[in-house]
């Protein structure tokens, strides 16, 4: 190839791990530098990311990486970054701010769209509008629509971050990491304190941007299948327009203690005053960088041993002490300049914090001083090189993934490549590890590291009041403050925000954003080969695939065999094949024998309502994948797993039930928006009952109180338990999904074909669950700044005949009306609407949102929005985005398993094919009749709301009756 004149080529290398030539430039104009990764991956990969340390806890960096997306010199609309959402094939599109850096990569496997992708970044990036009004929308702005109106703070960052700080894991996060480098930027909230964030000026905002977004202060990283010559030519059209500006980015170095630290603090939660479970504290060490891959590799292998499955011993005398009910941390995170390392549990009585540091401190000790078995050492670099080189990052674009590999290094002067390569470092470590290395490590690390903080939180009922109280004193003085015309001009700047959030973009300049056409797509569906047979009574189906001498093996058993009063157990049952042992090893063994032979084995249920009978589809899969070599020793665990865990293994039963109680507790606010969306539509549904009974508020209430069960009647449990496998491991109906190429499945064929015959086989009677649609609104409270809000109906029962073309209707909808009115206007974080075509279920969200009766009635006026019309051009660009998610890529085993599911579900590939023809010709009718169904919806909806009590209360007080309330946290 050529290089292009204005860069210097610095480096030439073949990187044989990720099957890639990377090329390290220079801009010679700039010195940006551009890390260019050749190979074939079709799945494109650009990123362009900078330092961005911010001097406070305004939200500074956060707030600019929301605001550069809101248009731009070249494309001067109110949103190109939603108009890509809306029209194009993107893998991914998004942005993300760190404590030290701010990325922007996008990704496709069409290269023309990925063209235009690239463009719109790059010109958002470097050339942004940043006008004082996206200032105010995005970051923060007060809010007064009348003089005898309140005054409120209101913004996009503002409402995230509060949802952020009300959820206990981020507050315990961001305490630690604060208290542990408290004289970096590591001790400054990156994403922004709501209490902080009013300081930022307009001022501030943009002077970061002129210091900090500049090509001399970037790392360009583009990855895939795309010319290489052209990547350097689009970057220099850019970059040449500036000149050399060296910017003072360095992360400075946190200064080392000579002894520890103690902090604590507290988060807005209840207390149970009969057995106080609110407690998190955790035991953290500041490491010194690391000197290259070796020892970067080295830190993830001891986190895998210390504490990275459930036999691992650090972890497994955590959760076995009984002093808490879940783990916290779990090893050292490589992402800060000093990376940061934890150990700790939550669900404890806050008195009992001393022992939870006792128990870290003293297991390290012990693991020092006696080491770690050839077997457990064996596990651990078995399942890092099995991941290494698979290659699998799941639904992330590999090129991503090498791209915040390298950052690792690259961002404070290191070398980009290798953190990309693992050969040489993990066959160092493989001589190292029988020699005492990884027990040294932990002294060094760990034992004699003086830069430890024990951090410990605990709930508070009454922060949440005292905070609101605190907040609207703030903002009660800053309203006394004002005078009349200060009052008249904070309204007249609030009725202009406002106008210009509801303005239309000319049409002259949406024409300027980058597109595909129609003529771009494909008009047919990408198939997979799919090979069904009969084995023994099971159903096979084989995928011939190239899977780079993997195979991958999916196990499937129809749970309609089981009594709908078994199914929460489900979640618990699947654990426990896994991780209670056999009547021949205990857990441990059993943990590192998987770990030593397989690339892993893994349980999970699939649920969805029937194409071709509305009937419920309901499975429960154990999957596993191996090497050709190991395939029968993989088979031999999963047959002891399905036929012989120790389901009488109360304590460590009763310490997972623990864990999933408080994991979920976890996820709560997190999710907020997925539990409201699961709750809803729990009433419409027989699938999607269970899948509330398996992953909503009823299987939190079941978790709950199976906790007290299995003490009180543990005997009851463990039959359940035994009743599940006994109905459930059945050969006879089961599904056997292979994916792997031909030469590999005949040679695995013998071997499994043993396996399934020595599975029990009976007659199965399969249940009538009983499932009678009862829709419900609900309010349901929890100690939260923000809500999440959902409305939802069966729009098929409502008399709605659905085409594939409604999903270009929601992409319109979710990415228009959706996103101006309960984002851009209403502040919350996101709004959007989902539709379920074989089921005919629909939902309306919101994600931490500060209104509620406003959002509500937001939904309401969805069907107005859509009789409004829809242009030729927003027409095009939804049908390509809803196409784009269609031909979404896929890693192998993703691939086999997805033409599994179809054929489970009744999804033929003319089905599949008439789908697209309609979305392709999805045209203004479509988006009427949906209009017709959402004033039904309007009319006949019913509502969950997921949020603070005050909130609930003020309007159910408006609107009497609205929502049954219930307090779940």
């Amino acid at each position: 190839m050529s290089i292009h004149p204005a860069f210097e080529l610095v480096r030439d290398e073949s990187i044989a791990e990720i099957n890639s030539q990377a090329q390290l430039f220079r801009h010679k104009k700039t010195g940006a530098e551009v890390l260019s990764l050749i190979n074939d991956d079709e799945n494109k990969v650009f990123g362009v990311t900078l330092k961005t340390p911010p001097d406070d806890s305004t939200g500074i960096a956060h707030i600019l990486e929301h605001s550069v997306l809101c248009g731009s010199r070249k494309y001067p609309v109110k949103k190109p970054f939603v108009e890509l959402l809306k029209g194009s094939m993107h893998t991914f599109l998004n942005a993300m701010t760190f404590p030290d850096k701010t990325a922007y990569p996008v990704a496709s496997a069409n290269l023309k769209d990925f063209y235009n992708l690239v463009d719109v970044y790059l010109d958002a990036v470097f050339f942004p509008l940043l006008t004082e009004d996206t200032f105010a929308q995005e970051g923060w702005h007060y809010e007064l629509e009348s003089p005898d109106a309140p005054l409120v703070y209101k913004g996009v960052v503002f409402n995230e971050m509060k949802g952020v700080f009300s959820s206990p894991d981020s507050v315990m996060h961001d305490q630690t990491q604060r208290a542990l480098y408290p004289d970096t930027i590591y001790g400054l909230s990156s994403g922004g304190d709501p209490k902080d964030i009013p300081a930022l000026t307009y001022e501030q905002f943009k002077r970061f941007h002129t210091k900090f977004y500049h090509p001399s202060n970037a790392r360009v990283v583009f990855s895939g299948d795309d010319a290489p010559e052209k990547r350097l030519e689009i970057l220099d059209e850019v970059f040449s327009q500036f000149d050399a500006a060296p910017v003072d980015a360095d992360i400075a170095l946190q200064p080392r203690w000579n002894a520890p630290r103690q902090v604590s603090g507290t988060y807005a939660g209840t207390v149970d005053a009969e057995k106080r479970r609110d407690g998190m504290v955790s035991v953290n060490w500041m490491i010194d960088p690391p000197t290259g891959r070796e020892e970067t590799l080295s830190h993830g292998l001891l986190s895998y041993l210390l504490a990275g499955n459930s036999a691992a011993p650090l972890r497994k005398k955590l959760t076995e002490s009984g002093i808490g009910e879940s783990m916290l941390g779990g090893g050292i995170s490589t992402w800060l300049r000093q990376p940061m390392a934890g150990f700790g549990l939550k669900g404890i009585d806050p008195a009992d914090a001393e022992k939870v540091e006792k128990l870290v401190l003293d297991t390290l000790a012990e693991l020092a001083e006696t080491g770690f078995s050839e077997e457990q050492r064996e596990a651990a670099l078995n399942t890092f090189e099995f991941h290494l080189r698979e290659q699998n990052t799941g639904g992330q674009p590999r090129g991503m993934s090498y791209m915040f590999s390298a950052l690792s290094s690259w961002l404070h002067g290191g070398d980009p490549l290798e953190p990309l390569t693992f050969e040489r470092a993990l066959a160092a470590l493989k001589e190292k590890a029988a020699q005492g290395h990884f027990e040294r490590e932990i002294r060094r690390l760990f034992l004699d590291n003086t830069h430890r903080i024990t951090s410990k939180i605990e709930a508070d009922p009454e922060l949440g009041a005292r905070e609101k109280k605190v907040e609207e004193d703030k903002l009660a003085a800053v309203r006394a403050g004002m005078d009349d015309g200060a009052i008249e001009a904070t309204i007249a700047q609030t009725e202009k925000l406002k106008a210009l959030q509801e303005a239309v973009d000319k049409p002259e300049d949406l024409a300027k954003i980058p597109t595909l056409t129609l003529g771009d797509l494909d008009r047919s569906i990408r198939t997979l080969p799919t090979d069904e047979s009969d084995l023994f009574g099971a159903r096979l189906m084989h995928h011939d695939l190239p899977t780079l001498g993997i195979l991958y093996l999916d196990l499937g058993f129809d749970l309609k065999v089981l009594e709908p009063g078994l199914l929460p157990y489900l979640p618990l049952f699947g654990r426990a094949l896994l991780q209670t042992g056999t009547s021949k090893e205990d857990f441990v063994s059993l943990t590192q024998r998987i770990g030593r032979t397989t690339g892993g084995i893994a349980q999970h249920r699939s649920l969805a309502t029937r194409l071709d009978n509305d009937e419920t589809a309901a499975w429960f899969f154990l999957s596993g994948k191996s090497v050709p070599a190991k395939f029968g020793d993989m088979l031999d665990i999963i047959g002891d797993v399905l036929l012989d865990a120790r389901l009488d293994n109360k304590e460590r039963i009763r310490q997972m039930a623990l864990e999933e109680k408080a994991g979920f507790e976890a996820r709560m606010i997190p999710a907020g928006n997925s539990i409201v969306d699961t709750r809803l539509k729990a009433g419409l549904t027989e699938a999607s009952w269970a899948a509330e009974q398996l992953g909503g508020v009823s299987y939190l209430n079941f978790l709950r109180d199976l906790v007290k069960r299995i003490d009180s009647d543990w005997v009851g449990v463990e039959a359940t338990l035994r009743r599940i496998r006994d109905l459930l491991f059945n050969r006879k109906g089961m599904v056997v999904n292979l994916t792997a190429d031909a030469s590999l499945f005949a040679d695995a064929r013998p071997a499994l074909a043993s396996f399934i015959k020595g599975l029990p086989q009976r007659e199965a009677q399969t249940h009538d669950w009983g499932f009678a649609a009862e829709p419900k609104s609900e309010g349901l409270v929890i100690p939260a700044q923000v809500n999440y809000v959902g409305k939802g109906a069966n729009l098929k029962a409502l008399g709605y005949e659905a085409s594939a073309a409604s999903a270009v209707v929601l992409r319109f909808l979710n990415t228009t009306y959706l996103w101006d009115k309960v984002r851009v206007q209403g502040g919350a974080y996101g709004g959007s609407s989902r539709f379920d075509l074989s089921s005919g279920n629909f939902s309306f969200l919101s994600y931490r949102d500060p209104n509620l009766l406003k959002t509500l009635d937001v939904y309401d006026g969805a069907a107005k929005a859509l009789r409004a019309g829809i242009g030729e051009t927003d027409l095009t660009r939804s049908i390509i985005g809803v196409i784009g998610d269609a031909d979404r890529p896929e890693f192998v085993d993703a691939k086999g398993y997805s033409a599994m599911w179809r054929i489970l579900t009744g999804t033929t590939d003319a089905i599949r094919q008439q789908r697209r023809d309609e979305i392709l010709g999805a045209s203004q009718k479509d988006f009427s009749d949906l209009a017709d169904a959402l004033d039904v919806l309007a009319e006949k909806g019913h509502v969950v709301v997921l949020g603070g009590e005050t909130a609930i209360k003020a309007a159910n007080d408006q609107r009497p009756g609205l929502m049954e309330v219930s307090k779940v946290m």
